[in-house]
């Protein structure tokens, strides 16, 4: 028992856990204890979560009610603490990759990744809900070359669509901040690089996104607040923005995101609830919820996210797109907001897993060693999607109750999807059991909190209350509510996970689950101006996403289907370190098997203004 004679959990060594499927493990569903609260009931919840006398008292129930003092703060367990999830170069096996010279420019290390891929291009059916592709990044370079559209006429288009989107009746809250003369200078510029055939790489002139956490001059980084940019200046782009610019793409703007990304919905009360283009009623989800909606809406084929507990992956599920996260160290982190240091990466989303491999490749690589830990990345490879046979004897490991835990259709679709690819490829599902999946959805937690909160210390001391929302302030009170010990401990089960997703992948080559537990759920008009505390709904979001976060692994979302109203659903796979091309090979064949199924979104703008 542990402290007032709670419950605690002692945990047995890892080397005697069978992680076969007739292991005699029990899987734990999420045992989340609280009502949904918005409106007037947030802020009384808030008065009391802030008060001396009773806040102590409520953040120990609500610590304890959800398993937390259980499964981590008083549980017995035997492993050394693994603070970061830099996973140690392996050889991994892949096949059908090119190694890439690790000194190359970003622009060479995209025209290597178009050589990857097959000559084919999008193609957009107005109106017909069963053959909607979205116009890529190949589709948009054509275009330019041939002259049938400038980068400034697209760029216009662009300025149009966002200022219809974000006013009645459509009130999308895509974007924090667009600078329209910043938009139509980088268009020209690049319409001038088209007209002398100088453009520098397929994705000079293609317009991409980017989460206000992200810095990117010349715009404040945001978080999603109405004060961190005042407490902290934004000179210069982050690297991996740098990274893009090099290669001519137009940045045009910071999109929406959950404040300080504390949250799954996307609904900020500072700046808007950004609506789903499915339904403009249903969330878009949270927090890279702009950069999610701007893609899926047509606005721009690219996006980046942050992804910290499934941040990229759980908005692109529920708006129909592709989120790919790539290994912790992959991509440098070096401009984002410092919310979450071991946890939180720079994410892709985008409307075909081809244009999220270009994109990661343009932006993969360390920093120099003047401005990192100088840790070696293992050599960069690209999966050879051009190659005339797919790559074959792909094992994929299933924890049959941890994937069923989800809602009927995404359960059938998802179940569906996999049998597509055994069928299609003949690929294995190898059942496997993943032990402790709820211990490492609450060790996340802690240690996404206490990081966020110690990052932000010294600015919440100073910080007037009224400047946050009010689901904000929740978060931060329960953040700041873990103890040293806590933290450590969540780093002990980090490590004990990280042992057991290594026997995992002995077995198998990735590992496979839904994305999300529910599809879009509606936005309601008491949460508009306060935000909303949803742990339920959040839980089940959140359910597939932690492991690619605590551990570091790359993984990547694929729709895969709709709901009964048209809502899509999202197929996940999770992959070992460094094994990207392995993943977007996988993400690709999934793709294709899934594609004449797509539909057109309720809310979608062709750029390219073609029939």
């Amino acid at each position: 028992m542990g402290l007032f004679g709670e419950e605690k959990v002692v945990y047995k060594p890892v080397e005697e856990f069978d992680v076969g499927p007739k292991s005699d493990h029990v899987y734990v569903r999420a045992n989340v204890k609280a009502p949904r609260m918005a409106g007037l009931v947030v802020k009384i919840f808030v008065w009391f979560l802030e008060s001396r006398i009773f806040g102590t008292l409520l953040l120990f129930m609500l610590k304890r009610n959800n398993l937390i003092h259980k499964f981590i703060t008083n549980a017995e367990l035997g492993e050394p603490p693994l603070y970061v999830p830099l996973h140690p170069f392996e050889d991994v096996k892949e096949q059908e990759v090119k190694c890439i010279d690790s000194d190359l420019s970003p622009p060479e290390k995209v025209q290597q990744a178009i050589n990857c891929l097959p000559n084919s291009s999008g193609k957009i059916l107005n109106g017909s809900k069963s053959s909607f592709h979205p116009w890529t990044i190949l589709d948009y370079s054509r275009a330019y070359i041939s002259g049938e559209v400038t980068p400034r006429m697209v760029a216009e288009r662009f300025i149009a669509a966002v200022h219809e989107s974000s006013n009645p009746p459509l009130q999308m809250s895509f974007f924090i901040n667009y600078n329209v003369d910043d938009i139509v200078k980088q268009a020209t510029e690049s319409t001038l690089r088209y007209k002398r055939g100088q453009q520098i790489s397929v994705l000079d002139g293609v317009l991409i996104a980017i989460k206000d956490e992200i810095d990117c001059a010349p715009y404040p980084t945001t978080g999603g607040t109405k004060w961190l940019h005042k407490v902290r200046s934004c000179i210069d782009d982050a690297c991996c923005v740098k990274r893009l610019r090099l290669c001519g793409a137009i940045l045009v703007g910071k999109t929406n995101m959950h404040e300080l990304g504390a949250g799954t919905s996307g609904i900020n009360p500072h700046y808007g609830a950004t609506r789903n283009p499915y339904d403009i009623n249903k969330i878009s989800g949270g927090s890279s919820s702009g950069s999610a909606a701007v893609v899926a809406a047509g606005l721009c084929p690219v996006a980046l996210g942050v992804d910290g507990g499934g941040s990229v992956r759980m908005p692109a599920a529920l708006c129909g797109v592709v989120g790919l996260k790539p290994t912790f160290g992959r991509i440098p982190h070096s401009g984002v907001l410092p919310l979450n240091w071991t946890v939180g990466m720079v994410g892709i989303l985008a409307g075909t897993i081809e244009d999220a491999f270009i994109v990661y490749a343009a932006m993969s690589g360390q920093l120099p060693c003047d401005q990192s830990n100088c840790s070696i990345l293992p050599k960069l490879h690209f999966p050879l999607l051009n190659s005339s046979k797919p790559i074959a004897d792909i094992k994929l490991a299933k924890y049959a109750e941890w994937f069923n835990d989800c809602s009927d259709e995404i359960r059938v679709s998802c179940s569906q999807s996999l049998d597509k690819l055994k069928q299609h490829y003949g690929w294995k599902i190898v059942e496997v059991t993943i032990p402790e999946i709820e211990a490492m959805r609450l060790a996340h937690y802690s240690t996404i909190g206490s990081e966020c909160s110690t990052a932000l210390s010294s600015h919440l001391e100073k910080l007037n209350p009224a400047e946050l929302g009010w689901d904000a302030r929740v978060a931060l009170s329960v953040y700041g509510s873990f103890s040293s010990k806590e933290y450590i401990q969540a780093q002990k089960m980090r490590s004990r996970q990280m042992q057991i997703h290594m026997k995992i992948f002995a077995q198998a080559d990735v590992i496979v689950s839904p994305t999300i537990g529910v599809t879009a759920y509606p936005i309601k008009d008491d949460a508009l101006e306060t935000g909303e505390l949803d742990y339920v709904n959040g839980a089940a979001l959140v359910r597939f996403s932690i492991a690619g976060n605590f551990l570091g692994l790359p993984a990547v979302t694929v729709p895969v289907g709709y709901d009964k109203l048209g809502l899509p659903i999202g197929l996940q796979f999770i992959g070992r370190p460094w094994s990207e091309p392995t993943l977007i090979h996988i993400a690709s064949a999934m793709q294709a098997l899934c594609k004449s199924n797509y539909r057109k979104p309720e809310v979608f703008y062709n750029l390219l203004n073609r029939d």
